[in-house]
């Protein structure tokens, strides 16, 4: 408005003093002059609107912070807690999703576990003909093992077979070699003996004829089936003998029954990798 008024002002003196400036000009300068004084006058009711509209809504504001003081809230505690509120609700949801990832990682190794036991009732079962045979058949250190017991197999402190342990034999070769899944297994032949010392030839001690009656297991069961029924016809990429002498036992030495026990022969059933697992929790 000063400004308008400051070149009207000038635009007389000019008029009096002779400026050199046509009266055309003179009204082009005062519609601008015009132009720009409205919009300044527009800009200043916006402004005045906008403030009456913020001063109207800072006393709302106030208004409910007020009443909502009366009825006991507080609005910077109830922000504080809302914030927390997200906080935890975004904890939880991670708990959530670490837990639905644990269940499905529990379901995948039930599947797995299930799958393994039904091999492993499966394997039980088709060695149940050997228990119906007088033999044992257990889960040691994880494993299936067939046990055979010493005294039937050899005479005491031998490692030739006894015709009573080829038949023993026989009745387990058998079994492996008329079944595809037994037979395509791999099998631990291993020796052991009582605590008794043994010192000499031809075993020097108790790991040598742990070993050589494994040894003497192992070349039987893969000899080939005769005419009259001996030989186990087993593969002998299959089976490898061990011997564990005296340091393996299944009952205390003390006495002459542990004693007969701890001299045996054993045929370990070999897991499979996926088949690593605690066996006897599934029985």
């Amino acid at each position: 408005m000063r400004a308008l008024r400051l070149g009207l002002l000038l635009g007389a003196l000019c008029a009096l003093d002779g400026c050199g400036h046509s009266e055309d000009e003179w009204q082009a300068q005062l519609a601008k002059y015009r132009q720009l004084n409205g919009a300044y006058d527009n800009e200043k009711k916006t402004h005045a609107a906008t403030q009456r509209e913020l001063d109207t809504t800072k006393r709302q504001v106030a208004e409910l912070t007020n009443k909502l003081q009366e009825m006991g809230l507080n609005l910077d505690n109830l922000t504080q807690q809302l914030q927390q509120s997200g906080s935890e609700k975004q904890e939880l949801g991670s708990r959530l999703a670490q837990l639905n990832k644990a269940l499905d990682e529990y379901k995948v190794r039930a599947a797995q576990l299930e799958k393994i036991k039904e091999r492993f009732e499966l394997l039980r079962s088709k060695l149940q003909k050997l228990t119906n045979l007088g033999l044992k058949v257990e889960v040691r250190r994880n494993r299936m093992v067939i046990r055979l017991p010493g005294d039937v197999l050899f005479a005491s402190g031998k490692d030739e077979l006894k015709d009573s342990g080829k038949k023993v034999l026989d009745a387990v070769a058998e079994v492996i070699r008329n079944d595809k899944t037994l037979s395509a297994r791999y099998f631990q032949i291993a020796g052991h003996t009582d605590n008794k010392p043994l010192k000499g030839p031809p075993f020097n001690d108790n790991w040598g004829l742990s070993v050589m009656r494994a040894r003497e297991v192992l070349v039987y069961l893969t000899s080939a089936v005769n005419t009259k029924g001996g030989g186990g016809g087993l593969d002998a990429n299959r089976l490898h003998a061990a011997g564990y002498g005296e340091t393996d036992p299944i009952a205390q030495n003390t006495t002459d029954d542990g004693r007969q026990q701890n001299r045996r022969v054993e045929l370990v059933l070999m897991p499979d990798v996926e088949e690593m697992l605690d066996l006897k929790s599934l029985i």
